[in-house]
């Protein structure tokens, strides 16, 4: 591509680098000069003009933006994206339904390598979405690229991004109780919302004595897809009443603790192939908190271990909730 100041005669079929006052309005950048534009803007006093023009093998802006789109996203449907129009050189990806993003780190590092002027900039691993949250921009930043490092960086790209669906469609909660005192609703009304934004519905209420005998009965007879289980006591060791009903309930525990605050106290596991998580009592609040990216990662079929857990503790310090009953400290 040439880019440079040129006598405004000679701008004709050029592209307008900034945008420019003429004598009938404003010439906004990138547009492609016509006899008429040149005309007003020399009307408008201007003698000579920044301007781009494309060399042989060079590929336009737009055309560049929306030809790495298409790399990345080759099926719109089987990756949960779609693909907006081209603007300016952009292109932006949008979820076409809720669940977690799944990005190839390695694939969008090799692609914005290539060329500085070819750029991707996606949410981070996992991020839940909803339909039409924005995944990803594609930005071509010069008005246009050489088409070879545009073919390299399309090679790299293909299927970098795509949002990994609910693979689940029921959940069954059950909460434990210390006495005859019936739990307050705070807890399932907040995990109700988590789950109505993967399109989840959770079955009835059940709620049993917080005893190991007690709670296993309720974890086999759970109906959802998904299990669910919110402790009158926080559960404080991987022996404790909750991972011990599942066990006995005759699901395995796959790990406990998790280095993400609020959200430490948390275990999960499977009984019969399906998810169950043991909630920490931060579950109870809406903000968000470790339970939260279990939850969307199980919920949507990414499979787990306790190295997943042990992995997110990098971001892993969230916003405090004020409800907390033992806060973190505030002092120095």
């Amino acid at each position: 591509m040439i880019f440079g100041s040129v006598p405004i005669r000679s701008a004709t079929g050029a592209i307008l680098a900034h945008s420019m006052p003429s004598s009938t309005g404003r010439v906004p950048k990138g547009t492609v000069l016509t006899p008429a534009h040149v005309e007003d803007l020399e009307a408008a006093g201007h003698h000579t003009l920044v301007v781009a023009r494309l060399e042989t093998g060079d590929t336009e802006e737009n055309a560049a933006a929306s030809a790495l789109a298409d790399a990345i996203v080759v099926d719109e449907k089987e990756q949960g994206l779609r693909i907006a129009p081209a603007g300016a050189g952009r292109v932006n990806l949008y979820a076409t339904g809720p669940g977690v993003v799944q990005v190839d780190a390695s694939a969008v590092a090799a692609l914005n390598a290539v060329d500085p002027m070819i750029t991707l900039a996606t949410v981070p691993q996992f991020h839940r979405v909803d339909a039409g949250t924005m995944v990803a921009t594609i930005k071509i930043i010069s008005y246009a690229v050489p088409q070879t490092h545009l073919d390299r960086a399309c090679a790299v790209a293909s299927s970098a991004l795509s949002v990994a669906r609910p693979t689940v469609k029921t959940a069954t909660l059950i909460e434990t109780r210390v006495g005859a005192d019936t739990p307050p609703g705070k807890g399932r009304a907040a995990m109700t919302g988590r789950l109505d934004r993967l399109e989840i519905t959770l079955d009835d209420r059940c709620v049993v004595a917080h005893e190991t005998d007690a709670l296993a009965g309720a974890i086999r007879k759970a109906q959802g897809e998904m299990i669910l289980i919110l402790t009158a006591s926080a559960t404080s060791d991987i022996c404790d009443v909750a991972p011990e009903a599942l066990r006995q309930a005759g699901g395995t525990v796959t790990a406990y603790g998790m280095p993400v605050d609020p959200g430490n106290l948390l275990f999960f596991g499977t009984l019969s192939g399906r998810p169950v998580i043991g909630l920490p009592g931060c579950a109870r609040s809406p903000a968000l908190n470790g339970a939260d990216w279990v939850l969307e990662r199980l919920a949507c079929g990414i499979a787990m271990v306790q190295g997943d857990i042990s992995a997110m503790g990098v971001g892993g310090l969230l916003k405090e909730i004020p409800t907390r009953p033992r806060p973190r400290s505030t002092g120095p």
